[in-house]
Order: C-alpha cells, then structure tokens, then sequence
C-alpha cells in the first residue's frame, strides 16, 4: 500500500503542476495579444522612419550635419541588454545571453581589457547574470525593471535620452543594443543592432536616392527629427523583447502542459498496476486462507 501512496501523491503533484503551466500559459497568451498588436501597430512605421533617416543620411554631404550621426575612433563602448525580469520562458534568456557573451569576447574585447566598456541592463535575468559574471565591467542598473511595464513611450524615452545625451557628450563612441525580434509566439530572433552612432546605408552603385527639400534648413530639421527616430526605434526593441518574453512564456508553459500529460499516463499505468499487484496479492491470501481452513 505504499508504493500506492506514493504513486497517488505524485500523481496530485502533476495534476498540481498542470493546472499551474496551464494557468500561466493562459496569462501569457493574454498578454502576448496585447504586445503582438503593439509591435504589429508599431514596426511598419519604425521601419519607414529609419529606411527615411538613411536615406537622408547617405544624401547627406558630410556626418557632421547631425551630431547623432558622427562616426569617431571606438574608444568608449556601451551595450544596452534587454532580458525579461521572471523566469519560466525556456531557452528565451539564455539566448539573449549566448548573444551578449558573444558580442563582448568579440567586438568589445579590447575594450573590456582597457576598462573602457559598459553595460546597461533592462531587465532582471540579464542584470543578474551580467553582475556575476563580468564584474569588471561597469553595470548601469537603473533602468533594470524597465521590461514589464506596460507599453508606455515615456518609458522607453527615458533611456534613449540618456543614450544620446551621452554619445553626444563623448562618453560613449558606440551603442549596440541586444534584444529579441517578435516574429511570431514560437520564433524569436535574437538580434544586435547599433543604435549609435546612425547607421548610414551606403549607396549602391547607379541607385537613386530620394531627394528631400527641407524647410527651414536641412540641419535645422535633422536636429528634430534624428532624436524622435531614434526614440521610436529604441521603444521598438522593448516592445520586441516584451511580445517575444510573451511567446516564449506561452510556448514554454504549453510543452510543460504536455509533458505532465505524458508523465501523468506513465503514473496512472504505474498506478494501475501497483494496485492489480495488491488485489491480486490479497485474494490469494484470501484463497490459500481458505484453503487451510478446508484441509483443518
């Protein structure tokens, strides 16, 4: 009757389980709706402002008409991390990691050796592992619980400003970001994307470019419009790296669903069979009772 028991407890422990993932999966379903229209809303029109802003950018006649744009010796190097701050989403932040760990041993080496590198964390996966494993390298961890608020511009603006007061003030030559592209609930893709200075897309050879007629003046202009692109695509890579959090979670929570399915038919035979052993156990001792009271 023991081994019954045990197999009964555990049997109330998947069953447990289950109704947990499939509570969570359920939630993160809720929210994935919610981040997927956002980012849906949203990356037609990033994607057009910064196909724009490279346009204008390689029509331009030098960098130095915008600040933002200004190419200088790599000397002073910072790398935006976006993870989630909860668990339970697979392979979702350690692939963010693998890409960041990467990204420092190869780029920024050099600059990691000098001192010279940073790394500004959104989010509390990443901010832990980071802190733990590179701790000569400056942590900026005031915008760690950024990821998982709601999908509020005002947030996201808050660091892009910070970004750009610093490059503009030479604190940093360079800022790549590492986040996770949405492309769909079980696809994420996980990316690094400079975020300064602006890329300029270099013209192919017999390409026309867009000529734009800017009033007042073309530095005038850029000086306005460079700084709300970059604020709308830096809000772009948190809104991706939430809905790809989302879908992740949800897929997560789906095949643990699953697995405790399959462990719960492995259990119930294990369970079954234990307890055909005891009946048949007791009506043999039953019987052979019998028949000793027969043979007296």
């Amino acid at each position: 009757m023991a081994n019954l028991k045990e197999v009964r407890e555990r049997i109330n422990s998947v069953i447990s389980t289950q109704q947990i993932t499939k509570a969570m999966k359920m939630v993160a379903a809720a929210k994935l709706r919610r981040a997927q229209q956002a980012i849906t809303q949203l990356r037609p029109y990033a994607n057009k402002l910064q196909a724009m802003l490279s346009n204008i950018l390689a029509g331009a006649d030098n960098d130095d008409q915008n600040k933002f744009a200004i190419q200088r010796p790599l000397q002073q190097g910072i790398i935006v991390l976006i993870t989630s701050s909860r668990g339970l989403c697979g392979g979702f932040n350690s692939s963010l990691l693998k890409t960041i760990v990467h990204l420092i041993d190869t780029k920024y080496a050099d600059l990691r050796k000098a001192g010279k590198l940073s790394i500004l964390c959104i989010g509390k996966k990443g901010y832990d592992y980071i802190r733990k494993r590179y701790a000569d390298i400056n942590i900026i961890s005031d915008y760690v619980e950024l990821v998982g608020k709601d999908f509020a511009f005002s947030h996201s603006e808050t660091v892009s400003d910070t970004l750009m007061t610093a490059f503009e003030n030479t604190n940093y030559d360079m800022v790549d970001i590492v986040y996770s592209q949405f492309k769909n609930a079980a696809t994420q893709v996980f990316k690094v994307e400079q975020f300064l200075p602006v890329p300029k897309v270099a013209k192919k050879e017999g390409e026309m470019t867009a000529d734009f007629i800017f009033e007042p003046n073309q530095t005038e202009i850029l000086s306005y419009l460079v700084p709300t692109i970059l604020k709308t695509q830096f809000y772009k890579t948190i809104i991706d790296t939430t809905a790809s959090e989302h879908g992740a979670r949800m897929t997560a929570m789906d095949k643990a669903s699953e697995n405790a399915e399959e462990l719960l038919k492995g259990l119930k035979i294990s369970y079954n069979k234990a307890r055909q052993e005891n009946i048949t156990k007791e009506l043999t001792e039953i019987i052979g009772g019998v028949a000793a009271l027969e043979g007296a």
